[in-house]
C-alpha cells in the first residue's frame, strides 16, 4: 500500500488510519490541515475533542491520533492499534502520579 508523502499530503483523510469522521473530529477542534498535527499531544486533542462534543469520545480515539501525530512527525505508517499499549501505559502511569 502507497502512504501520503508527509511533506506533501494536504488532507487529513490522506493520512494513514484517518478517515472522514476522523478528519472531521480534527478539524471541531481546529486541526484543518496534517501539518498542525506536529508537536501536538494525543490527548490534549481528545480532551478538546470531549469538550466540543459534550461526551466522552471512545479512547481508541487517542490511538488514531497517536498514529497520526507520529506519522507526521517522521514515523513509519503503522495501524492505529499499534499505539494502544502507549496509551494504556500512560493513562496506568497518570493514575498512579507517575507522570
Amino acid at each position: 500500500m502507497k502512504h501520503p508523502d508527509r511533506n506533501t499530503v494536504s488532507r487529513l483523510d490522506a493520512l494513514p488510519n484517518i478517515g472522514k469522521t476522523i478528519a472531521r473530529d480534527l478539524e471541531l477542534i481546529g486541526i484543518d490541515h496534517p501539518q498542525k498535527l506536529v508537536g501536538k499531544n494525543s490527548f490534549v486533542l481528545h480532551d478538546q475533542l470531549c469538550q466540543e462534543k459534550g461526551h466522552r469520545v471512545d479512547l481508541c480515539v487517542i490511538d488514531v491520533f497517536m498514529s497520526a501525530i507520529d506519522f507526521m512527525e517522521g514515523g513509519e505508517p503503522q495501524p492505529w492499534w499499534k499505539f494502544t499499549g502507549k496509551r494504556k501505559l500512560i493513562l496506568h502511569e497518570k493514575s498512579k502520579g507517575l507522570v
